[in-house]
């Protein structure tokens, strides 16, 4: 057994960060494996993406659809998933699943913005669960079970229509 101050990195596990300009003596020393002159040998370049003044590739390259930074990234659970970690122990079918609930039986690595369950596979317990959406199948599947749902995601009230 191992003694708290017997406990070292592997060999060879940390290496020291190489120190540039220090000297004749350094191995890397005056022109710091710079090498001699040109724009490379000098502070502030940026040539990496730079083509010699051509436009670049990923100018040149047509730019496609349209990313919503408002969108709400939720992580996706089917209802099969739920169903196999309740028959292997890991959810207790009893107590009400949330997201947490799913975070700590290990169906979802996180939980991001939420949770929206679809409703592939087979549900036959009845559940209490507590979701940001669901599906119109997975929401049917779970009353049909005898279980409710419950949606947290804001709705949208439909637009009154005006006389």
């Amino acid at each position: 057994m191992t003694k708290l101050n017997e406990i070292r990195d592997n060999e060879g596990a940390h290496k020291k960060r190489m120190r540039v300009g220090r000297g004749p003596g350094s191995g890397k020393g005056k022109t710091a494996g710079r090498g001699v002159k040109g724009q490379s040998s000098r502070s502030g370049v940026a040539i990496d993406g730079f083509e010699g003044g051509q436009m670049p590739l990923y100018m040149r390259m047509p730019k496609r659809g349209f990313n919503n930074p408002f969108a709400k990234k939720l992580v996706e659970v089917n209802l099969w998933r739920i169903a196999d970690a309740i028959a292997a122990g890991k959810l207790d079918a009893k107590k009400p699943i949330d997201g947490e609930a799913l975070v700590a039986s290990g169906i979802v690595r996180r939980l991001r913005d939420g949770v929206r369950l679809l409703g592939q596979g087979e549900l036959t317990t009845k559940l209490d669960i507590t979701v940001y959406s669901a599906s119109a199948s997975a929401a049917k599947a779970v009353e049909a079970a005898g279980g409710t749902l419950t949606t947290t995601a804001k709705v949208k009230a439909p637009a009154q229509a005006e006389a």
